[in-house]
């Protein structure tokens, strides 16, 4: 895939603009198009200004120049670019500022152009947020009033995408990470169950959930999806459990039952029309009878709840897999190229040490461990797995020194786990459930929080199946020393960073390895 590379971006923050016009222009939620020839320092001739309205200053004062020549257009003028009211679509060449909002509630503006993919903007907010593994990141479409969310694709264009938007919303365009975006490749089972596979006669007998992905990003023929959901009726705020199907040529209804005779069949929507979007809070907006709802809207009605379709599915796994045969039917092999280009995405390379002092630059791995003195240690893997043991040995050292009895100690002084990006402090249950399923609540993501009914005692959240299972992490004493344990001290560790690093090797008693951290950052 070609990559634009006309974009820039401004390192500002839009929380701590000093300039109130630059404020309004960068927290437009719509793209607000920049001039490309915006002049630099150009003097102005303060004599001529004077002269039109017959004040002339000495020939002898210097001249002026202009310090703020980016806040006025190329004919002088003051008024700033883009605040005309009423300016046509800009051209190809045009560009516009973007604003991503990270989960800190902090942003950061990034200047694109008119045909700047999603990838394109996902890339450049990783490298300037110093984030890893940049396949998982991914911007986020949400509409707070109407408790709508969506995860943009990877070949969408960004400033088509927010032309659609309405301009006086509250419409955000979020970064975060989400690992549920292509895990249906490799998890087919789990994303699509058998009883929701048609048992038509197009449908191959003892087809697999593997063979099944393959079918839908063909030309031809493919399955049907099919279940019952209920539905919002339009203009009220009941809600009806009918049959569904789902195929390519769009989403239909059967008006009698599960039928699927076609003088029972109603066509709902089509799939070239059609935007799917989570809803947060379903119960309280819309009164669901379930918390599993989704949206789907045609892409030529406005953002109003009288022109959402809505439906709700029984369980968290039929919602996921209508959203990701949604995804799948309409975008085919364009999903699947969208993922091989995120397995193949070059990594984030950590450039070098600039603070480097002279003495450091000779340093090199040493072995104290035998009788005989040092040795140095040539290879890498074993320097590596040096300084993790050292590591470690400093670890049970402090573990050791804090938990000898002291009057001034506090209550809880090991807190080497709070610098990690899985530990999420004081955050509720409710709180930590939420964090999980919006990056995607795939097997094995994880946080670990402060528990909020025992003192001293922790909790792991642990996604297994797209649910949200919780253990308790409590201290135990043995020898004089402090541990913690989940297995009533079967299983020892002597801290949280020992039992993390154990459960991502062994599953223990948890019914799959620690994997996917649950992690905020700041942009």
């Amino acid at each position: 895939m070609q990559v634009d590379r006309r974009w820039t971006e401004f390192f500002k923050d839009t929380e701590s603009e000093s300039n109130p016009r630059d404020k309004t222009s960068l927290t437009k939620n719509a793209p607000t198009p920049i001039h490309p020839t915006t002049p630099r320092s150009m003097p102005l001739d303060i004599r001529f200004n004077h002269s039109s309205r017959g004040q002339y200053r000495p020939s002898s004062m210097p001249s002026i120049p202009n310090p703020f020549p980016e806040l006025c257009s190329p004919s002088n003028s003051p008024v700033r670019i883009g605040s005309l009211v009423g300016n046509t679509t800009p051209s190809g060449d045009d560009t516009h500022v973007v604003r991503v909002l990270g989960e800190d509630t902090r942003s950061r503006s990034v200047l694109v152009s008119s045909g700047t993919t999603v990838r394109d903007v996902c890339h450049i907010v990783v490298q300037a947020a110093h984030c890893t593994d940049q396949e998982n990141w991914a911007l986020i479409e949400q509409h707070p009033t109407l408790g709508l969310e969506r995860c943009l694709e990877h070949h969408e264009v960004l400033v088509q995408v927010q032309s659609s938007w309405p301009q006086d919303g509250d419409t955000k365009l979020l970064f975060r990470k989400n690992y549920a975006k292509y895990d249906f490749f490799q998890k087919t089972v789990q994303y699509f169950p058998e009883n929701m596979i048609s048992d038509s006669s197009e449908t191959k007998e003892g087809m697999t959930s593997s063979q099944l992905i393959q079918s839908m990003l063909k030309c031809g023929s493919c399955p049907e999806i099919q279940g019952y959901l209920h539905v919002r009726e339009a203009g009220k705020k009941s809600w009806k459990k009918m049959y569904f199907i789902l195929r390519r040529s769009g989403l239909y209804c059967s008006t009698k039952g599960s039928s699927k005779e076609p003088r029972h069949l109603q066509c709902v929507a089509d799939l070239e029309d059609l935007t799917v979007y989570t809803v947060s809070n379903s119960r309280k907006l819309y009164g669901s009878p379930k918390v599993h709802t989704f949206c789907i809207k045609s892409c030529r009605d406005r953002f109003r709840s009288q022109d959402l379709k809505l439906l709700c599915a029984e369980n968290e796994q039929a919602k996921t897999c209508w959203i990701t045969a949604f995804r799948v039917f309409k975008y085919g092999k364009q999903l699947q190229c969208n993922y091989l280009l995120s397995q193949t995405s070059p990594k984030l390379q950590i450039p070098p040490r600039k603070d480097i002092k002279e003495g450091e630059e000779s340093m090199v791995a040493m072995d104290f461990s035998g009788k005989s003195g040092g040795r140095v240690i040539l290879n890498p893997r074993e320097a590596q797995s040096a300084e993790q043991e050292e590591g470690y040995n400093w670890r049970k050292r402090e573990a050791l020194r804090y938990s000898l009895p002291s009057s001034v100690q506090g209550s809880r002084t090991t807190a080497v786990h709070q610098t990690q990006l899985w530990f999420h402090g004081g955050v509720s249950r409710t709180e930590a459930e939420r964090l999980l399923e919006e990056q995607g609540q795939v097997d094995g993501m994880f946080l670990i929080r402060d528990s909020q009914m025992h003192a001293q005692c922790f909790v792991l959240s642990l996604c297994h199946k797209l649910k949200t299972k919780h253990y308790l992490l409590i201290p135990y004493e043995e020898g004089g020393r402090q541990h913690y344990t989940m297995d009533d001290g079967v299983t020892l560790f002597m801290d949280l960073l020992q039992l993390v690093e154990f459960h991502q090797i062994n599953r223990g008693i948890l019914p799959v390895c620690l994997k996917h951290p649950c992690t905020r950052i700041a942009l």
